[in-house]
């Protein structure tokens, strides 16, 4: 018997085992389903880039920046001058305390010529300068990570304006000059200089080198006031008195003339 036809000239029949090749090589492959995203994996990346976004982000910064300030309104660090460090702290970790304190304290808002004349109060002039100068590198780079991290990317879209333009563009290509500058210019706010540089493409090198060195005039004279403060008619404290003085109405008067020349224009 043959397996492709009968001898009698009736229709052809296929064999088992050519059925089953057959049916093997026309089979047909049906992809397997691609699972499905659940409603619960969308709502968690929904969330995700909303909480990740630039506005989310500033937000967070506005609120931390908000609630150190009420900390250290209830906290009254001023309360240093008059009360002390605690018993427990003492030496160099006393030091290493108040310049992590400080750096935190300036984070907060709180003016730097208190904790300057804290500095030299507890410590004297030459470790209260350390500790100082310590606390306001800390307090900047501080600053100006949460800046860079949380307040960049929605602040820059935002700075449109001619002089917002050229402050930006000066302290991005000229960061070490510019911030060397505005630290030893007696009138620029602390902390606005922080957020400024932290807005813009400055490197955080150059940026805590300029913090460093600029500060050290003005927090060397608060120091040498607040650890001479007890002898107010000796000669350092009033060099240091001087040194506080002088540089404050310079700045005045350039601040007073350059505000006028602005008007003109």
């Amino acid at each position: 018997m043959l397996d492709a036809t009968n001898r009698s000239g009736g229709t052809a029949t296929a064999s088992p085992r050519a059925s089953a090749a057959q049916l093997t090589a026309t089979a047909v492959v049906v992809p397997a389903a691609t699972p499905m995203a659940t409603p619960a994996a969308g709502l968690t990346a929904r969330c995700a880039r909303i909480l990740l976004s630039p506005w989310s982000r500033l937000s967070l910064l506005v609120a931390l920046l908000a609630s150190a300030a009420s900390a250290m309104l209830l906290l009254e660090p001023q309360k240093l001058l008059t009360d002390g460090l605690p018993s427990q702290l003492g030496g160099a970790a006393a030091v290493v305390a108040y310049a992590v304190a400080y750096g935190v304290c300036t984070v907060a808002f709180v003016p730097r010529p208190i904790l300057n004349l804290a500095a030299g109060a507890l410590f004297g002039s030459q470790l209260g300068l350390g500790a100082a100068l310590g606390g306001t590198v800390l307090g900047a780079g501080f600053a100006f990570c949460l800046g860079r991290a949380l307040g960049q990317d929605a602040l820059r879209p935002l700075l449109r304006g001619r002089w917002l333009k050229a402050a930006d563009q000066q302290l991005s290509r000229h960061g070490f000059r510019s911030m060397l500058a505005a630290r030893l210019f007696p009138g620029v706010p602390f902390a606005a200089s922080n957020y400024c540089a932290a807005v813009s493409r400055m490197g955080l090198l150059p940026f805590l080198l300029a913090t460093g060195l600029g500060s050290i005039p003005n927090t060397a004279a608060y120091v040498v006031a607040g650890a001479r403060a007890s002898t107010p008619t000796s000669p350092a404290f009033l060099i240091a008195l001087a040194c506080i003085t002088v540089p404050g109405l310079v700045g005045a008067v350039v601040a007073w003339r350059k505000r006028h020349r602005l008007r003109a224009r």
